[in-house]
């Protein structure tokens, strides 16, 4: 049932539009908490963006920031500047989650900061040319850690009360609205499965690859479509959705047949644990029928990715390390690595050297140049990431039996 529940939820539409809420080459800038802030270090919702579109993102997230508390070192640049620098076209606010530890006697004052902050951004032209975009995030659910989260219930309903006003205010708005909230809560019920948190409510590596893909879908308004080859190894006949089969032949009992990738290979999950059934049709796949009984190895462009028995080829097998999955992984890594130049000009370690009482100091006075460096790195960075980000290839793909 609640699988069932999920895929409802799931289907949901972000607000009343069924259209993407951004555009190819948006400039985008993400502000708000600790999940807003983390997404920039495992980087997997960039990425599938990055697969599908050309664009450019700065995450402005700030561990424990909420609407009303966002403390910053003595000479920080505005937010307004860094807005204005980056020619922002979107803005992506992820809040809520620190705000719901006052639970239901602060949701009036929560809903009225919102439309504080919106009414801060409405009419800004960061880009020079048009109103900057908003589109609303909301918190995750909390996820059963037993005795490391004794007040489970209760922090759930806070959550769904802080999701619920916060879709309010952007119905009202008219903004989109992406809600986390009840699609993480069914796949935290799940039996199955890696754990999704640390502590309950900070993502881990596994967490942010489950719910960029939930976030990727409602701000796109598309789900991200696994590769499915299906080949009948005696006709020498197949279908696949997501990439192009063709010449499909056979040669000492090996099937041989090329493969033209037609969209981005799945991002393989983190984990190796068995996935819940939600997340577990994520994977890209490739069925063989008609095998003669025995093992079999996979081979992508001279590159072995995987051995199984004739019958699991036949009920579909896993396919997440191939070259072209090898290149997303890479161009998340890029990805990871650009966000962390930026971090490093935007939001460098020692503040004190560069805002505070020692930027007259000879480290002091070296400092800015440096920063002025970082930038130009993650500029470079993503101009490297903008050539690859939608590299699709045509490869030779081989079967054949091994001891």
């Amino acid at each position: 049932m609640k699988s069932y529940l999920f895929l409802f939820f799931a289907l949901l539409p972000s607000w009343a539009s069924a259209e993407s809420s951004l555009r190819s080459g948006d400039r985008i800038a993400i502000v708000g908490n600790t999940f807003a802030d983390q997404l920039r270090i495992h980087g997997y919702l960039e990425t599938l963006l990055q697969q599908r579109s050309d664009l450019s993102i700065r995450n402005l997230g700030w561990a424990g920031d909420m609407l009303t508390a966002r403390d910053r070192p003595t000479g920080f640049p505005t937010e307004e500047a860094t807005l204005n620098a980056h020619k922002t076209d979107v803005i992506i606010a992820c809040f809520g989650m620190g705000e719901s530890f006052d639970g239901e006697a602060g949701l009036k004052g929560f809903s009225s900061d919102l439309k504080g902050f919106i009414s801060t951004h409405t009419g800004k032209t960061y880009n020079g040319e048009s109103p900057v975009r908003l589109i609303l995030v909301s918190p995750i659910a909390q996820e059963d850690l037993s005795k490391l989260t004794p007040v489970l219930k209760k922090r759930n309903a806070d959550l769904k009360a802080y999701t619920e006003a916060m879709r309010e205010v952007a119905v009202a708005a008219k903004l989109p609205f992406i809600d986390l909230y009840e699609p993480t809560r069914y796949l935290m019920e799940e039996q199955v499965g890696p754990g999704f948190t640390t502590n309950g409510i900070t993502l881990n590596q596994f967490g942010y690859w489950a719910v960029s893909h939930e976030f990727y879908k409602q701000l796109t308004n598309e789900a991200p479509q696994p590769w499915s080859l299906t080949i009948d190894a005696g006709a020498r006949t197949g279908t696949a959705k997501g990439v192009a089969l063709s010449k499909i032949t056979s040669k000492k009992n090996s099937l041989i047949f090329s493969v033209t990738e037609q969209s981005a290979p799945s991002l393989p999950s983190p984990d190796n644990s068995e996935l819940p059934p939600q997340l577990a049709a994520r994977h890209d796949t490739l069925t063989v029928t008609q095998l003669a009984p025995g093992n079999y190895t996979l081979v992508v462009d001279g590159i072995q990715i995987v051995t199984a028995k004739h019958d699991q080829w036949a009920k579909g097998v896993a396919i997440d390390s191939s070259p072209a999955h090898r290149e997303a992984e890479a161009l998340r890594a890029a990805i990871n690595d650009k966000n962390l130049q930026f971090t490093y000009s935007w939001k460098a370690l020692n503040q004190v050297h560069i805002v505070g009482e020692r930027k007259t100091s000879p480290s002091g006075r070296a400092l800015p140049a440096e920063v002025i460096a970082f930038d130009k790195l993650a500029k470079e960075r993503e101009a490297l990431i903008s050539k690859k980000g939608n590299a699709l290839r045509k490869r030779q793909w081989q079967l054949f039996p091994t001891k």
